[in-house]
């Protein structure tokens, strides 16, 4: 199936899709910032399952943790063929008022610099013109990309704007080299990034407010993902699919 890098892959949406496309056959990079111990936990469930799977430390951001980061995986497995760039950041819910340039810019540092980054080194292993295969990238989003998270964190909603954008236009560059570039955009999903907004039951507070009336699970983003990296999606370039419970 190939080589596949998810980045932020230690918890949530990350966490099950690592899990999901180590089922579908992928070797897969778990890409981690923080947590050791929740990193090695997933390659434990994927080996567990007679899966491939390798723990990697590194700051999306940091554009040399980037650059060996990509390198260890060609060491380890060889050139990366689908990347999940699902790494992302937020900070406590606030107004506009409130925030700092330095709060902006270390949300836009990992959210889009990040993205940049990880798409650049994938393309540079994936892409015909570099003897690559070709390959697949999906970029996961938000809904509040669409609804902009007025008074809880425009910074945030405003940087996966520019994901969406990213993915708009990567796709059209790299379609020719035989990449294809989606994204997904989650909504409500039950994932531990709520309690870094300072607010850990969010999903509970807002679902009734949903045309579905529930949250969603990190299992529900990672089937999108695994279809979009498919090739059930083979004609299936700059799209998104939004998974937001009808929001």
């Amino acid at each position: 199936m190939g080589v596949v890098l998810v980045t932020g892959a230690s918890r949530g949406i990350g966490r099950a899709t690592a899990i999901l496309l180590a089922q579908a056959g992928y070797k897969v990079v778990i890409n981690y910032q923080q947590s050791k111990q929740a990193a090695d936990e997933v390659v434990s469930i994927i080996r567990a399952h007679s899966g491939k799977a390798l723990a990697i430390k590194a700051d999306i951001a940091d554009e040399l943790q980037v650059m060996a980061m990509f390198a260890e995986i060609d060491n380890a497995f060889g050139p990366v063929t689908a990347l999940v760039n699902n790494a992302g950041i937020l900070f406590q819910q606030s107004t506009i008022e409130e925030l700092t340039a330095e709060r902006i810019n270390r949300v836009l540092a990992t959210n889009v610099t990040g993205y940049f980054l990880c798409c650049r080194e994938a393309v540079k292993r994936m892409a015909f013109r570099h003897g690559g295969k070709g390959g697949a990238i999906v970029n996961v989003s938000s809904a509040a990309a669409r609804l902009g998270a007025p008074g809880e964190y425009v910074d945030y909603a405003a940087s996966k704007g520019a994901v969406d954008t990213l993915t708009t236009g990567l796709s059209v560059e790299v379609a020719a080299q035989g990449i294809r570039v989606n994204g997904v955009r989650p909504g409500f999903i039950y994932t531990e990034m709520h309690a870094s907004g300072g607010e850990p039951g969010r999903v509970d507070r807002v679902k009734d407010l949903l045309p579905m009336k529930r949250g969603g699970q990190p299992e529900e983003v990672a089937q999108a993902i695994a279809w979009l990296l498919s090739d059930n999606a083979s004609y299936v370039t700059g799209s998104f699919l939004d998974l937001a419970g009808g929001k």
